[in-house]
């Protein structure tokens, strides 16, 4: 099994831990909260929408990745989502290591 593979798999055990927030909106409410330590948008995502979470992650100081496209990460939550934060610190540390070593 891949190391993509295993953080899809990690995606989808936060989310049956309730651990993640969907969606651009929710996603971006957590990152000014401070709440999101990782943000996934989906690498197939519009121009805008990849803009828009980058640069806010970028200013709140939140890693976000465009690992995965939006069929992979709906698969891997089991709800059609563009954009998914996670807001618990051990889901996002194990993902960032399968990701970025």
């Amino acid at each position: 099994m891949t190391n993509e593979q295993k953080a899809l798999n990690m995606l989808g055990l936060a989310m049956r831990a309730g651990k993640l927030v969907t969606g651009e909106e929710m996603t971006i409410q957590d990152i000014r909260r401070q709440k999101s330590k990782l943000v996934f948008v989906a690498s197939d995502a519009s121009e805008n929408t990849r803009k828009k979470l980058n640069d806010k992650s970028r200013h709140y100081e939140v890693t976000c990745l465009e690992a995965f496209t939006h069929v992979e990460l709906s698969q891997a939550i089991g709800k059609s989502r563009m954009v998914i934060g996670i807001n618990d610190q051990g889901f996002a540390k194990k993902i960032k290591e399968l990701l970025l070593g």
